[in-house]
């Protein structure tokens, strides 16, 4: 909520900051691990200041996109500021990936250099462990400087009382007007004097790891993961990924039974089944981290993390942003699973706040989804059948693959071992979406489609609304995103999409608060919830802290927006549904 108030008539000036979303420039690179790195360094041209500002995401634009060429050539309009801090690593991919979030968000130059390191032109270095902990190092010097930038950047243009800057003041013998002042490497370098585990538990949980096999071709979707600020990982790197295919796909196949229902369309006669589509699979796992989703840039099929492509990013930039109603296509092509329809026909545009047009489709042929396809929609939610050979219609099958180009947005696949036909929409001009990788049965996919549908009505991206609906249902770990995971279908009420957990002590409850990043609200956006008599802005993505409050406050909280909510060890449920006398 913002509030004004004058004494008498006033005139008011308004501005407004443009969100910088696209790249400006294109730069085109060769292979070569150096040209790489001269690449990677013009990243943070697109940040609109050096000073800890930039830890606000309006003031850091898109970098620029990166192609691979016969020659580097970086146009003259991308100007990377000279911070007068550098970073040193040897020439080899799995070193330049990891440190590239890290150059943008500093504005730092990348060179070649023996011994990995951060230079600053007041002398100052910071030496990275290489190979061992040189990942991490990196990664707790990005977090590091973030977190201090934000504090640091109360005594500048927004004066507001944050939370983090309350704890850290009662540990820290820091000067913050001073430090907001001074240059970029002086003030780096006070940043990194500071023990890390001072500071730890008060950084936001980063949205996102992505881990990348080392490959000159990845290095065109590294712009879009560095906006994004992931931390970036080599997929051969000291804790590499662990590639498998038997022990996978034997825990993915699921239970089957003569009397129960799965969302394969193998039973019928010339058609592969999913078993064996599995094992014609490479999986591959990588390590968990820390961050609230994972990413996976390569040639295998990740589990528990999304597959990213770039035709996705590439499509984002594509799309124009449509005007009017949130449209959402529901496709049913099988009547015993009419239940889910009903209960996501719901859930979907039940908002009092926004404008949504649903349709229902039923028992398509494969020309009806074909025209389906091509309509041009912000979100398709699909309940039926696939193969390896297309969706399942009433008169054949419809292979993805075989449409030039698809008006969808983002999708929900909920139906058997969609993966490969989620990827062909994404190729055909989707931007992602949320597929299956093996057998699922219908009523365990009927109340993990509720859920997902649920959470994205409510303004949650497709990676989070997919890792919430992971933790609920025991097939969750068959799902993943392919494409752009940060699509988001609707916004969330307060900007913010958050979750609860409520728990009960005594007469007053104990209230744990989760939100989560977007792309209109991304990391270095603040929260301030509206509860009890809290009066603290937070660092938004994952806990930001636990409120004790009374029935009436909790009520009145509850009240505000339909949030997702645990309640104690129990199921997730929704504000809307609960009611805190329940409990008295």
């Amino acid at each position: 909520e913002t509030r004004c108030q004058f004494d008498g008539p006033t005139t008011v000036d308004i501005g407004f900051v443009s969100q910088h979303s696209q790249p400006a420039s294109t730069v085109t690179t060769t292979d070569d691990p150096v040209d790489l790195m001269a690449a990677v360094s013009t990243f943070g041209s697109a940040l609109k200041t050096a000073n800890p500002e930039r830890s606000f995401p309006l003031n850091r634009g898109h970098p620029p996109q990166v192609e691979l060429g016969d020659a580097l050539d970086i146009p003259e309009r991308v100007d990377p500021p000279d911070t007068g801090v550098r970073i040193e690593v040897p020439s080899t991919l799995d070193a330049i990936y990891p440190v590239s979030t890290l150059a943008y968000y500093l504005g730092a130059e990348v060179v070649p250099g023996q011994t990995p390191k951060l230079v600053g032109d007041n002398g100052f270095e910071y030496a990275f462990e290489y190979p061992d902990g040189f990942e991490s190092d990196v990664e707790r010097v990005l977090k590091q400087s973030f977190l201090l930038d934000c504090v640091a950047r109360t005594e500048g243009k927004h004066k507001i009382e944050m939370h983090e800057r309350n704890v850290l003041d009662s540990r820290l013998d820091l000067d913050w007007a001073a430090l907001y002042d001074q240059s970029l490497a002086p003030r780096l370098e006070s940043y990194l004097s500071v023990p890390y585990e001072l500071i730890e538990d008060q950084l936001p949980e980063w949205r996102l790891t992505v881990h990348v096999e080392p490959d000159a071709e990845a290095v065109r979707q590294l712009p879009f993961v560095v906006n994004d600020l992931a931390v970036v990982r080599s997929a051969t790197g000291p804790t590499p990924a662990v590639t498998t295919n038997d022990t996978t796909g034997a825990l993915m196949r699921a239970p089957r039974g003569d009397d129960v229902l799965t969302r394969s369309a193998s039973e019928t006669v010339g058609t592969r089944s999913t078993a064996d589509s599995i094992d014609d699979m490479s999986f591959v796992e990588p390590e968990r981290t820390d961050s609230l989703e994972q990413g996976w840039i390569g040639d295998d099929v990740p589990i528990g993390a999304s597959k990213l492509i770039f035709e996705a990013f590439e499509n984002r930039l594509d799309r124009e942003v449509t005007e009017g109603d949130i449209s959402i296509t529901i496709v049913v092509n099988d009547e015993r699973m009419n239940e889910e329809r009903n209960l996501v026909n719901r859930v979907y545009g039940n908002r009092e706040d926004l404008p949504f047009d649903v349709v229902v489709r039923e028992s398509l042929t494969t020309e009806e989804l074909r025209y389906t396809l091509h309509e041009d929609r912000n979100f398709l939610h699909y309940i039926g059948h696939i193969d390896d050979d297309g969706f399942e219609c009433i008169d054949g099958r419809l292979d993805v693959a075989t449409l030039e180009e698809t008006g969808v947005d983002a999708f929900l696949l909920n139906a058997c071992n969609s993966y490969q036909q989620g990827l062909a929409l994404v190729r055909a001009g989707a931007i992602g979406g949320i597929v299956t990788l093996a057998e699922i049965i219908n009523d365990r996919a009927v109340h993990i489609g509720e859920t997902i549908a649920h959470l994205l009505n409510v303004g949650f991206p497709l990676r989070a609304a997919l890792s919430i609906a992971r933790e609920e249902h025991i097939l969750g770990g068959q799902y993943i995103v392919v494409g752009d995971g940060s699509m988001t279908v609707s916004q969330a009420k307060s900007r913010t999409p958050c979750l609860l957990d409520i728990t009960r002590d005594s007469r007053e409850f104990n209230v744990s608060i989760e939100t989560s990043v977007t792309d209109t609200a991304a990391l270095g956006s603040v929260y301030k919830p509206h509860i009890s008599d809290n009066s603290a802005f937070f660092l938004s993505s994952g806990l930001i802290d636990t409120f004790r409050v009374s029935s009436d406050e909790l009520a009145e909280f509850l009240n505000l927006n339909k949030l997702p909510v645990k309640i104690g060890d129990g199921e997730l449920c929704w504000s809307s549904d609960i009611s805190p006398r329940e409990y008295e």
